[in-house]
């Protein structure tokens, strides 16, 4: 079963509804629970959501582009429950596939994405993992896979995270990531986020 795509949730059950066209259809869906449970607010923001409840051994394999709508469902999950990304995109999916973008990883329990990296020159960004599906190594797994690709591709990887994801922070230093720096930055006007920059140690 592992490496097959299933709809997002499938474990837990879903109540069909009305065949849907399009891409904007089917990213309108990618934001719906399995059990019709999601919701959109006006400003596009994700609603509440019950997350997949069954997990097996995670597999790790590249992203492709059908794989982009389930992103941006669980990536709707972690912004509403650990504020990540810092501003909800106005495109999700567009956001997933930045320019420079070296390479995409996803995540999958039975079958299901649960996680997400992506690699843009030396850079490792857009790693997330379903807030359900947290504690089974899977971010140790992207961030691995990630960090490999970088070293193939003649680059050390680097990366920034905001000084207040603890998460994100003992899970760099944990897998031997080194802080070189903490700094203040302007994300929008009258708004300043400190954040950490990291550089890797061996893979592991």
């Amino acid at each position: 079963m592992a490496g097959r795509r299933l709809p997002f949730g499938r474990c837990a059950g879903r109540v069909p509804g009305a065949p849907a066209r399009g891409r904007a259809a089917r990213r309108a869906r990618a934001y719906r629970a399995a059990d019709g449970s999601r919701t959109q607010t006006a400003a596009g923001k994700p609603g509440a959501f019950r997350a997949p409840v069954c997990l097996s051994s995670p597999v790790i394999r590249n992203r492709d582009a059908t794989d982009l709508d389930a992103c941006a469902a669980v990536l709707a999950e972690v912004h509403r429950h650990s504020g990540y990304p810092h501003h909800w995109p106005a495109d999700p999916v567009d956001w997933l596939t930045p320019d420079g973008l070296t390479a995409a990883w996803v995540a999958e329990e039975s079958g299901v994405i649960v996680g997400h990296a992506a690699l843009r020159g030396p850079e490792i960004s857009r790693l997330y993992v379903h807030p359900a599906a947290r504690g089974h190594g899977i971010g140790g797994l992207l961030l691995r896979t990630a960090h490999t690709a970088a070293l193939a591709h003649g680059s050390p990887p680097v990366l920034e995270v905001k000084s207040t994801n603890l998460e994100a922070v003992a899970l760099y230093e944990r897998h031997g990531w080194t802080r070189t720096a903490t700094e203040e930055q302007e994300w929008l006007p009258g708004e300043r986020v400190v954040i950490h920059r990291y550089t890797a140690g061996r893979p592991g």
